[in-house]
C-alpha cells in the first residue's frame, strides 16, 4: 500500500510543533536591566509613638517616616529621568504595610508611580496593630522574584521586632534559596528605627543590611545610604 501522503505531512507537522514548543519552555526567562524594589511600611501602633523630627520636635514616627519616604521617592524620580548609557531606565516598586496581624500590598507592585505612593502616605493617619516582619518580608520577596528586573530589593523600615506569624530570619533561607534557584538574589535592607539594630542580628548574620535610626536626621542619612550604595549603586 502507499503511504498517505496528507497523513504523513500532518505527523510531520505536529512533531516540529511539539518540538519547537519543548525548545521554547527550555528558555530561561529574558531579563531586563533595571530595579524592582519592595518597600514595607511600618503601620504598627507603636508608630503612634514620638521622636525628633528635623525641626527637633517630637512628632509622631509614623509621620516622620513619612517624611524620609518622600525623599526616598523624590530620589528614585532623579534616578529614573537621568538618561542611561546605554537603555532607558526601568523600575518597579510595591509597597507593603500591616493590616491587624497581616502583612499586605498596600498598593500593588507595578511601574513605579511616585505620586500613587505619595497620595497613599498623604492618606495614612492611624497605626494600629501588630508587626508581622516576617510575612511581610516574604510577600515582598515574591513580589520582586516576579520581576523580569535584574535587581531585586527589599526595603523595610519598622521600629519593632516581629511579633506576629514567623520572624524574619526563619523566612529568609527559603526566600535566598528560591533566589539562588532562579540564578538571582533578593538583596534585603533594615531600618532599624528608634530599635536598637543589634535585635536585629539574626537576620544580619544572614547577609542583611542593617542600620539604626533614632530620628528623622538619622532615618534620612540611613536611607540615602542604602539608596546610594546598596540599590542605585551611584556612588
Amino acid at each position: 500500500m502507499k503511504p498517505n501522503l496528507a497523513v504523513w505531512a500532518a505527523w510531520i507537522g505536529m512533531a516540529l510543533v511539539a518540538t519547537s514548543g519543548q525548545a521554547a519552555q527550555a528558555e530561561p526567562v529574558p531579563l531586563d536591566e533595571g530595579i524592582a524594589l519592595a518597600i514595607i511600611f511600618d503601620t504598627s501602633g507603636s508608630m503612634q509613638d514620638s521622636v525628633r523630627d528635623s525641626d527637633g520636635q517630637r512628632s509622631p514616627k509614623y509621620i516622620v517616616a513619612t517624611h524620609a519616604l518622600e525623599m526616598v521617592l523624590q530620589r528614585l524620580e532623579a534616578f529614573a529621568k537621568k538618561p542611561a548609557l546605554e537603555t532607558s531606565r526601568k523600575m518597579e516598586t510595591g509597597l507593603i504595610t500591616f493590616a491587624g496581624n497581616r502583612a499586605k500590598e498596600a498598593l500593588p507592585f507595578q511601574k513605579f508611580n511616585p505620586d500613587t505612593i505619595r497620595q497613599w502616605l498623604r492618606g495614612f493617619q492611624h497605626p494600629d496593630g501588630a508587626t508581622p516582619l516576617g510575612e511581610a518580608l516574604q510577600l515582598g520577596a515574591n513580589l520582586v522574584l516576579k520581576s523580569s528586573l535584574t535587581q531585586k530589593h527589599v526595603l523595610v523600615i519598622t521600629d519593632g521586632l516581629n511579633t506576629s506569624g514567623p520572624a524574619p530570619e526563619a523566612v529568609l533561607p527559603p526566600i535566598l534559596k528560591r533566589a539562588e534557584k532562579e540564578n538571582t538574589a533578593v538583596l534585603v535592607h533594615f531600618i532599624a528605627f528608634d530599635v536598637a539594630a543589634r535585635l536585629f542580628d539574626p537576620i544580619k548574620n544572614q547577609g542583611v543590611t542593617v542600620v539604626s535610626a533614632a530620628d528623622e536626621k538619622q532615618l534620612k542619612e540611613k536611607l540615602e545610604f542604602i539608596l546610594e550604595q546598596k540599590i542605585l549603586l551611584e556612588k
